[in-house]
């Protein structure tokens, strides 16, 4: 269900965002999109922990939410590309910021 369907508390702004970027995958995607456009195989290399299958299910709810563009090629064998649409590109100063917490307060996690 798409956030904007329902109402909620005050929330809902932070409700919604995670709801778009949140789970274990997106943001790591979102994180390596700022760098370039990858191909699907590409992607599923430097993220060796993700199933193919649910880096397909994260890459088509991006996709969805207008945060990730796929481009597909009519080559044979097909080429696709992944790389962030405008408003996928105005989340960098988020996933930079989740990127420089992590940096600093990883040796917190356990």
């Amino acid at each position: 269900m798409l956030h904007s369907t329902y109402k909620c508390n005050a929330g809902c702004p932070v409700e919604g965002t995670m709801e778009v970027i949140g789970g274990k995958w997106k943001g790591v995607i979102l994180y390596h999109l700022l760098e370039k456009t990858y191909r699907f195989g590409e992607l599923k290399k430097i993220m060796p922990g993700i199933t193919q299958h649910t880096l397909t299910k994260q890459l088509r709810e991006l996709e969805a939410y207008d945060i990730v563009n796929r481009k597909v090629y009519a080559e044979v064998p097909p080429k696709v590309e992944y790389s962030l649409t405008e408003r996928g590109k105005s989340l960098e100063k988020i996933i930079l910021m989740m990127r420089d917490w992590g940096a600093a307060n990883l040796s917190l996690a356990k």
